[in-house]
Formats: C-alpha cells, sequence, structure tokens
C-alpha cells in the first residue's frame, strides 16, 4: 500500500485543535494551546471545541464536520486532538476517508484517538501521529525530550530511535507501524475499519485497565491470528488501573505468556503511549524492530 506523506510542519505555521472525542475542560485547552504556540505555531480552536453533548464534545455529526473542515481548511498545517476519553469512534461512518486523502494533513493524538488514527492510515492512506493530545500531555507539560521528539517528527527530521527495556521475543523485522491504545485496537476488531495487520508492526499501549482485562484483550488478538500475521509487535505502556507493582507485575507475566512462543520480534516498554514521555509515532511509517539492539528505528521521514 502507497501511503501518503503529509506536508512538513514548519515554524509560524497554523496548528488547528479539534475534539472528535469526550467534551474538554477549558483551562486545559487554554494551557495545551499555549505550549503549542511556545513551540512556535500559530493555534486555530475549532468552533465548537467546547461544546457538551453528554459526555461528548459536541454531537457526532458535529464533530466530524469539524475534523473534516480542517482538513481542507488551507489555513490549516496540522490537526492536534485536544483530548481522548470516549467518543472517537461514532465518528467513523461519518467521515469521508477518500475525500481527507485529498486533503493530507497532520493528525496527532492517541487513546481514544487510535480510532482516527488507524483508519486514516488505512482508509485514506495518509502517515498519522500516536502523540500528544492538547488540553492533556502538552496541558499537563510534556517533558522536554518529548517535546523535541514530536518537533522534529513533524518537521521532517530522520533516524529517530526509541529504545525499550526489554525483548521478549527475538529477532529482527522491518514494516508498517501501527496501532496504539490496545482496547480500542480490540474495540476496532470484526468491524470495517479493523486494521490491516498482515506484515506490519504491531504496537500497543493503554491505561486504567486491570490485569486481567489486559490479558483478555491480548487472548483475544492472539486466537484471532492477529500476532501470527504481524511481522513484529512493540508494547509502550500497560499501566494498571490500581497503581501497585503486584498489578503491574501480573500485566508484564500475562503479556509474556501471550506473545510466548510467537516468531517474530517482540519489545516491551518503549515510552510511548500513557506512560512518562509518550513519545511520537509515525503510523503508517516503515520501521525496524531488533531485538537483540532492544530498539525500534523509524527508518524514513514521516512528513513530504
Amino acid at each position: 500500500m502507497k501511503i501518503i506523506k503529509p506536508p512538513a510542519l514548519r515554524p509560524g505555521d497554523m496548528v488547528g485543535v479539534v475534539a472528535p472525542a469526550a467534551a474538554v475542560d477549558s483551562v486545559g485547552l487554554e494551557r495545551g494551546a499555549a505550549a503549542i504556540s511556545d513551540l512556535g505555531y500559530r493555534v486555530k480552536l475549532s468552533p465548537h471545541v467546547l461544546d457538551r453533548a453528554g459526555i461528548f464534545a459536541g454531537e457526532d455529526i458535529l464533530r466530524a464536520r469539524e475534523l473534516t473542515a480542517f482538513f481542507h481548511d488551507p489555513e490549516v498545517k496540522a490537526v492536534f486532538g485536544a483530548r481522548g476519553g470516549y467518543g472517537t469512534g461514532r465518528l467513523l461512518p461519518l467521515l469521508d476517508f477518500v475525500e481527507l486523502a485529498r486533503a493530507p494533513k497532520i493528525f496527532v493524538g492517541f487513546s481514544d484517538a487510535t480510532f482516527l488514527l488507524n483508519a486514516l492510515v488505512d482508509y485514506s492512506h495518509i502517515v498519522s501521529f500516536h502523540g500528544p493530545m492538547v488540553a492533556m500531555d502538552l496541558a499537563r507539560g510534556l517533558s522536554s525530550r518529548g517535546l523535541a521528539h514530536l518537533q522534529a517528527l513533524l518537521g521532517g527530521a530522520l533516524g529517530f530511535e526509541l529504545g525499550a527495556i526489554e525483548a521478549l521475543r527475538p529477532g529482527i523485522a522491518e514494516g508498517q507501524l501501527i496501532g496504539g491504545c490496545l482496547s480500542v485496537i480490540v474495540a476496532m476488531m470484526a468491524t470495517p475499519w479493523q486494521p490491516v495487520f498482515d506484515g506490519r508492526i504491531l504496537f500497543l499501549e493503554d491505561t486504567g485497565e486491570k490485569a486481567y482485562r489486559i490479558d483478555r484483550m491480548l487472548v483475544q488478538m492472539r486466537q484471532a491470528g492477529v500476532f501470527d500475521r504481524v511481522a513484529g509487535i512493540i508494547f509502550g505502556a500497560l499501566r494498571p488501573v490500581a497503581e501497585n507493582a503486584q498489578e503491574q507485575a501480573l500485566i508484564a507475566e500475562f503479556v509474556g505468556e501471550q506473545t510466548a512462543g510467537l516468531k517474530c520480534p517482540v519489545l516491551f516498554g518503549v515510552e510511548a503511549g500513557h506512560g512518562t514521555e509518550n513519545l511520537t509515532l509515525p503510523l503508517g511509517t516503515m520501521v525496524r524492530l531488533d531485538s537483540k539492539l532492544r530498539r525500534m528505528t523509524v527508518i524514513e521521514a514521516a512528513v513530504s
């Protein structure tokens, strides 16, 4: 599959902020927008970014229209999600992914935005960016390393390497990177938006889940044949709902069990997603996994 690389983000460019999921806190949004400005970009908020409709940031159709409008707005060079939570998956049937492909742009988000990130890769064939949300990570203060990584990647830098804590299965593999929040990837399975897994490098992370739920989702993916179809797997943070050593150890045990015997390389513990730094990952680009080096390397530019 040929992938479209969106234009690079340059200093002074306009970043559009949309809310495709849960309702957004105005204070967090303001702080996150200020953080984007501090990086040298201008900020444009979607007109209804602070709307509320129940738990959502406005009605589904309105959120879908505002996302589409920013893709077609010539002034906006990149689109950042305001926050995750829940609600992005409800937009997928309302979006025209062929139309979005005619105006390819950087889209940045994670967590619940995993729905949109992978749909953009598979149905618009656009590189998308698993990275910080405006009213969440950026509002709280992303690490200097995380900010530098985000800005360099969106600007077209090459040669990114992300280290992992542990190699669970040996090997070297290359493939297009896909994935994101484990619970969202599982929710996309057996739907029209299920990611294409074959021959790809699958990234998985999550937060706020009990260890047995993590295991149940991994069991489902393995029994569905996903782990036999991918070229490699890399795990980010898998943070339990209760931050305690026993629960974290149980998650690590389950990950080991569900990846045992796989013939592809498996790495655990990259700093992306709901971790301490949330380093940005370019989904749809070619990456290399090396278990011996415990490293994932992005081997092509993510933007044009």
